[in-house]
Formats: structure tokens, sequence, C-alpha cells
């Protein structure tokens, strides 16, 4: 959806998020390949968008930092977490927001010895006002979840009102840890089949946000297919709620 397009449905007060897995971009070509991902993000024109497994440490033919390529693409404020730090790159996900972020804050949330994970909380100054977004790329094993949602709960309850978490939660059970704690402090979330992207079983990306009302309508878009293996999740959420 261009601006103009998206315009001219748009309420007043909207802002549009968006959340997607990029697997450093790897299409079902078994290329990677940046410009396809950010052809994609502004076809649906977000404000902000949160993007995990950013990888320089892949061969990559438009820059040798997918990190800086992707934030000068995307809107040109930017909050990363760089969790693995290589000679030949780094690994990691970030938020990408057309306006200023004025705080952000990267929080630890790994769990003994598994990969390192890191929630990126931010707070951008929307034109109507600030919103406390909290960036997540959750872990593979049960018990790293349970101990992560517990940390996401701490995060979320100490921020304002208004707040928005979004990203890969990794949690496809039903009633999961992570799910039976973030939908009772999140009264508006997604719930949208990501992954695999070629033939969606799993909601591992969702977008959830309060207070009640905040959250106005969510997609996604197979063409994401394409250029990754999960699908993104759009949406649109008011600031007048």
């Amino acid at each position: 959806m261009a601006d103009a397009e998206r315009a001219a449905g748009a309420g007043p007060a909207t802002v549009r998020v968006m959340t997607w897995n990029i697997h450093g971009g790897l299409g079902s070509d078994r290329r990677h390949d940046l410009k396809r991902v950010v052809a994609l993000v502004r076809r649906h024109a977000p404000d902000i968008v949160a993007l995990q497994e950013i990888d320089s440490r892949k061969p990559l033919t438009e820059t040798s930092d997918a990190f800086a390529f992707l934030a000068a693409a995307l809107g040109g404020n930017s909050s990363e977490s760089r969790l693995i730090t290589a000679p030949d790159g780094d690994y990691g996900h970030a938020v990408i927001s057309r306006w200023p972020i004025s705080e952000a804050q990267c929080h630890d949330v790994s769990y003994r010895r598994r990969e390192p994970r890191a929630v990126i909380e931010t707070l951008v100054d929307t034109p109507y006002g600030p919103l406390h977004l909290a960036a997540v790329h959750l872990g593979l094993s049960f018990a790293e979840r349970r101990h992560q949602a517990r940390l996401l709960a701490r995060i979320c309850q100490s921020g304002p009102n208004r707040t928005v978490m979004l990203g890969d939660f990794n949690d496809w059970i039903w009633r999961g840890s992570v799910q039976t704690t973030l939908n009772r402090l999140f009264p508006g979330h997604s719930h949208m089949k990501t992954y695999p992207a070629f033939y969606p079983l799993l909601a591992l990306d969702r977008v959830y946000c309060r207070p009640t009302g905040m959250l106005l309508k969510n997609w996604t878009d197979p063409a994401a297919r394409n250029a990754s293996d999960h699908l993104p999740v759009v949406a649109d959420l008011t600031m007048g709620a």
C-alpha cells in the first residue's frame, strides 16, 4: 500500500507498525537480497518497523552493513541490538522509525547458555504523542520463553499505558507462557499465521498493544515468501484510544 493510498484510508492519529523476521534477506531462490526486503516494507509504508534476523555476516551485494543499509532505507531513525558480533559482520534485530526515537534501551533477556536475546525498548516521538514500543525476538525452548515472558511483563508494566510490543515471539503453543502473559497485559493483539512463509501454520510473529481499542486492523502479505521464511505482520493503531 503506497503512502497516498494509505492516507486515503487511514483515520486521524493513526500509526502503522510492522514486524518481520527477514531471515537475513534469504529468499526462496536462496539469494540474500535486502532490496527485496526494502521494497516489500515500503509497499506497506509503516511509520515504525521492527526487523529480526538482520545479518551482515551473509554475502550481501547492497552493503557490508545490513543494519545501516536498512535504517537508511526505511526511516533514518533506528535503535538496534547487535547480539552477535564477528569479524565478518553482525547479527541481531532493530527498530526503525520515520520519527525520532527519544529514548532507547536494550534489555538482556538471554537464558543460560542459549543464543543471546534482547528486547529493544524505545520511546518514539510520533506527531500524536510519545509511543512506548518494545521489539523482541524470543528463544526457541519452553524454559527460555517462560523466563523471557516474566521479563517482558516487567518491561511492559514499567512503561506508560500506551504501549506496543511486537516481534518474533517463537511461541507457537496455544496458551503458551508468552501468550498467556501478554494476552492478559495487552487487550489488543494480532494472531496471524506467519511461519513457514510458503504454508503458514504458526503465529510466531505478532503485534500486541494497549489500551483496549488501540488495534484498528492487522494483516500480512503473502508476497513476502519470496524474500524470507516468515511473513510480516502489519497493524494500524489509533493513538486516540
